[in-house]
C-alpha cells in the first residue's frame, strides 16, 4: 500500500480544517459567540454540525468492524444510536433550548438553585467527555498506524492539536462550520467506496454466500434478551445525557428551531448508518480474514484494496482515511468545547480568556490517558460512555425538565449513586467480558443502574424536607412555553 496518498489526504483535510476554523476567529469576539455562536446556528446547518460531532470514530470505523465480527446482532447499535435522537426530540431538545443556558451544570443549577449539585454535574460532565475523546485519539493512531509506518502516537498529538488550537482560537463558531463540513465529507468517504464496491461485486468475482453475510445462528433468535434490552435503554438514554450533543442545541436561535434541527439530525444519521452497516456487510464477503477482534476495526480502511488492487483501491482508500480522520476531529472538537465551557465557568470565571485555557486543558487530559493506554473496540469503548451519561446524568436532566419534585439533594444522591454502581460494573465487565450466565449484568448493567439512580433521585428528593425550589413551577413554565 502506497501511503502517499493516504497522507496526502490527511494533510489536505487538516489544511481545510484549520482554513474553515479560523475563519470563523474572525467572527469570534464575546463570550457568546465562543460558548454558543450566539445562538444564531439555522437548522440545516446545526443538523450537519451535530450530525458531524455525533459520528465518531466509533462509527466510522468501529460499526463496520463490529457487524463483521457480530453480524445482525452488531445493527442494535446504530439503530439505538439514531433513535436516541428521538428521545432528544420529545423531551430534552426545546426545553433546553428555552432556559437559556450555556451548559449543562447551567441549566441544572438554575433548575435546582443548588452550587453543589452543580459541582457534581461538572465532574460528571467531564468524565463522560474525556472517556469520549479517549476512543477518538486511539482510533486516529490506529488509522493512520494501518496506512503510514509513522509511530502509533503520532495521529493522537495530530487531532489533539488540531482540535485544541480550532476551539481555543474560535469556540462553538468556529467549530461549527468545521463539523458541517465533515459530516458531508465523512458520509462521502464512506458512500463513494461502497457504491464502488457494492458495483465490482455484482459483477462477479466474489463468492456472495448469503449463509456467511447473515449466520442463522447470529440471528435474530440467538440474541440474549437481557443484554440486548440494556444495550438499547443505554444508547436510547445515553444519548440523553451526552454534553456535546446537548450544548449544540442552546446554539438555535429558539425552542422551534431545536426540535427541526433534532428531526434533521435523525434523517442525516440514519443515512450514515445505512452506509456504515453496509460496509460491514461487504466486509463479511470481501474479508473475513479481518473478523478478529482489534484488526475488525480497521476493515473499512482494507476493503478497497481487497477489491481494486492498484490505483483506484488506493484513491478510494486515501478518501477514507480522509473521512476518519474528519470523523476523529469533528466528535474531539464537540466534546472538548462543551467541556472547556464547563471548565471556564466552574474554574476560571467564564471569560473568554479562560475559555481558551479551558480548551487546552481539556484536550491535554484525554491526550494523556490515550497514549498511556492500550486501544480497545472503538464501538465497545464509546458504548460504555453511553453506559455512564444515562445512569448518572440523563435521569436528572429528564426528571429536572418533568418533575416538579425534583430536589438538589436527590440529584446528587443519583447522580453519586449512578457513577459508583456503573463504575464498578464496568470495571468487573471488563475481567468478565466474555463469560457467560450471570455476569451479563456487569457487562452490559444499564438495564439495572438506570433504574436504580432513577429510584435513588426520586426517593431522596420524596424524603428532602428541603424541598424543591420555591419558584420551580415559574421555571418549568420557561421551559415548556412555545416559541412565539
Amino acid at each position: 500500500m502506497n501511503p502517499v496518498f493516504d497522507l496526502a489526504a490527511v494533510g489536505l483535510l487538516v489544511v481545510t480544517t484549520a482554513v474553515l476554523g479560523f475563519a470563523g476567529i474572525r467572527s469570534s469576539r464575546t463570550r457568546s459567540d465562543f460558548f454558543v455562536a450566539s445562538r444564531s446556528v439555522g437548522s440545516v446547518w446545526n443538523a450537519s454540525a451535530i450530525s458531524g460531532e455525533y459520528l465518531s470514530a466509533g462509527t466510522f470505523l468501529g460499526l463496520a468492524g463490529l457487524v463483521l465480527l457480530s453480524g445482525a446482532e452488531g445493527f442494535w447499535f446504530p439503530i439505538g444510536y439514531a433513535a436516541g435522537y428521538l428521545l432528544v426530540l420529545l423531551f430534552v431538545a426545546a426545553p433546553l433550548r428555552r432556559s437559556g443556558a450555556y451548559t449543562i451544570p447551567d441549566f441544572v443549577e438554575a433548575r435546582l438553585e443548588s452550587r453543589a449539585v452543580r459541582r457534581v454535574t461538572s465532574v460528571v460532565v467531564l468524565v463522560i467527555g474525556w472517556l469520549y475523546i479517549v476512543p477518538q485519539l486511539h482510533g486516529a493512531s490506529l488509522a493512520l498506524g494501518v496506512v503510514a509506518d509513522v509511530p502509533p502516537w503520532v495521529g493522537g498529538v495530530v487531532v489533539a492539536v488540531l482540535v485544541a488550537g480550532i476551539v481555543a482560537a474560535g469556540g462553538m463558531r468556529a467549530i461549527t462550520a468545521v463539523q458541517a463540513f465533515q459530516y458531508w465529507l465523512k458520509l462521502t468517504a464512506l458512500l463513494v467506496p461502497a457504491v464502488f464496491v457494492l458495483v465490482a461485486l455484482s459483477g462477479g468475482g466474489f463468492d456472495v454466500d448469503p449463509a456467511r453475510v447473515f449466520p442463522v445462528e447470529s440471528g435474530p433468535g440467538a440474541l440474549d434478551a437481557y443484554a440486548t434490552v440494556s444495550l438499547l435503554l443505554a444508547l436510547l438514554l445515553g444519548t440523553i445525557g451526552l454534553p456535546h450533543v446537548l450544548v449544540r442545541f442552546y446554539t438555535s436561535p429558539n425552542g422551534a428551531s431545536a426540535r427541526r434541527t433534532t428531526v434533521m439530525v435523525i434523517v442525516l444519521i440514519g443515512a450514515f448508518y445505512a452506509v456504515s452497516s453496509t460496509m460491514g456487510l461487504i466486509a463479511r464477503v470481501v474479508a473475513p480474514d479481518l473478523a478478529v477482534p482489534g484488526v475488525a476495526d480497521t476493515v473499512v480502511l482494507a476493503l478497497p484494496s481487497r477489491v481494486f488492487p492498484g490505483l483506484v483501491g488506493e484513491l478510494l482508500t486515501s478518501l477514507l482515511v480522509a473521512g476518519a480522520f474528519a470523523a476523529f476531529l469533528a466528535t474531539s472538537s464537540g466534546i472538548v468545547v462543551s467541556l472547556a465551557g464547563v471548565v471556564s465557568q466552574d474554574v476560571f470565571g467564564g471569560g473568554v480568556r479562560s475559555f481558551r485555557v479551558s480548551a487546552v486543558l481539556c484536550t491535554a487530559v484525554p491526550l494523556a490517558v490515550a497514549l498511556l493506554s492500550e486501544p480497545a473496540g472503538l464501538v465497545a469503548s464509546v458504548g460504555l460512555v453511553f453506559v455512564f451519561a444515562a445512569s448518572t446524568l440523563s435521569p436528572v436532566l429528564l426528571l429536572g425538565v418533568w418533575w416538579p419534585r425534583l430536589t438538589a439533594r436527590g440529584a446528587v444522591a443519583g447522580m453519586v449513586v449512578g457513577a459508583v454502581s456503573c463504575g464498578a460494573a464496568l470495571l468487573a465487565g471488563g475481567a468478565l467480558r466474555g463469560a457467560g450466565g450471570w455476569a451479563v449484568l456487569v457487562t452490559q448493567p444499564a438495564a439495572w443502574t438506570i433504574p436504580l439512580t432513577t429510584a435513588v433521585i426520586v426517593a431522596v428528593s420524596l424524603l428532602d424536607r428541603g424541598g424543591a425550589p420555591v419558584r420551580v413551577e415559574r421555571y418549568l413554565a420557561r421551559l415548556h412555553t412555545p416559541d412565539a
